[in-house]
């Protein structure tokens, strides 16, 4: 066996059966991948329900874990992956036939101090894409390019964990998933569980490599494509980043309540507060409105009071 592929999921089994059909289909053969579900829903009984009328792929390994969160998923992934290689694809992801080829085929070419792989995550729009939704906000919908060619990724440039892959030695000895971050049911939109992995893993000498040929379609349902959806994602954002680097954003967060004052200062006069959260129809204001957002929570988050602003006694 050469690579497994989990699948961490939450009640989401319709656009799941369609990634497992996806996964079976691969042009490796059978022996050389196994396929692993982690369903973190809820209902125990409802999982095994599933999970019995699954027929594909051949020999699926599935576990059902019912206490929530996306990080402890993926650590209980990293628990039970019997091959060398560990890649993570989204339960509303779809795998081409040569994905698990291609992430093989970049490890081989990348050598022994690659120790994670990432490729592009393009979108299946269940909708049309609204004409609001600017390009500099597509990274919330973990959709990514870095472009054609086949290298090792600067210190700032991330990769999707939509579209991911583990040495599982290097990922077990960086300690696996912060259970801190990540998603945590419908509700809790945290994120970055990824990104913080990955400086743990840089900082033991790990580096990562961008597979154009390893990339996947994700699927945006029409409930992601909604003004309001973006708004509490960036704020999540904000909390997520926050989280990782505390003392950094109380530092700095003079810098974010200028990014945030002057999206409010532009619309006070006429909208006052409530420009935060008007359904803008230009992509470049509603970019610049979510941009607001975010800086705005991590002032909050860092306790900055405004410049100008006497706190009262």
């Amino acid at each position: 066996m050469l690579i497994s592929a989990a699948i961490c999921t939450y009640e989401r089994y319709d656009s799941l059966g369609r990634g497992l059909a996806a996964l079976a289909r691969q042009t490796l053969p059978p022996r050389h991948y196994e396929v692993i579900v982690i369903d973190n829903s809820p209902e125990a009984a409802t999982s095994a329900r599933y999970r019995r009328v699954v027929r594909r792929p051949r020999g699926l390994r599935w576990f059902h874990l019912p206490e929530p969160g996306l990080a402890r998923a993926r650590n209980l992934a990293v628990q039970q992956a019997r091959a060398p290689l560990l890649a993570f694809i989204d339960d509303d992801a779809i795998a081409p036939p040569r994905w698990l080829a291609a992430l093989l085929e970049g490890f081989a070419a990348f050598g022994e101090d690659v120790h994670m792989i990432g490729g592009p995550v393009r979108p299946r729009w269940a909708t049309p894409r609204p004409a609001w939704l600017a390009d500099g906000l597509l990274g919330y919908l973990s959709l990514i390019e870095r472009g054609r060619r086949r290298r090792v990724l600067g210190p700032d440039e991330w990769v999707a964990g939509t579209n991911v892959a583990y040495r599982l030695e290097r990922l077990r000895a960086a300690g696996g998933f912060a259970t801190a971050l990540g998603r945590i049911g419908p509700g809790v939109l945290l994120s970055n569980e990824e990104t913080e992995l990955a400086r743990r893993m840089a900082a033991a000498g790990g580096r990562t490599g961008w597979v154009p040929k390893a990339a996947v379609r994700h699927c945006i349902d029409a409930a992601r494509l909604d003004r309001s959806w973006f708004r509490r994602r960036a704020a999540w954002q904000a909390v997520s980043d926050f989280m990782q680097h505390p003392q950094h954003f109380t530092r700095d967060s003079a810098a974010s309540w200028g990014e945030a004052e002057r999206f409010l200062d532009y619309h006070c006069a006429t909208n006052g507060v409530h420009a935060l959260a008007r359904d803008e129809q230009d992509a470049a204001m509603f970019h610049w409105q979510v941009s607001a957002i975010y800086h705005l929570t991590l002032c909050m988050l860092g306790g900055l009071h405004p410049p100008g602003i006497v706190t009262p006694p």
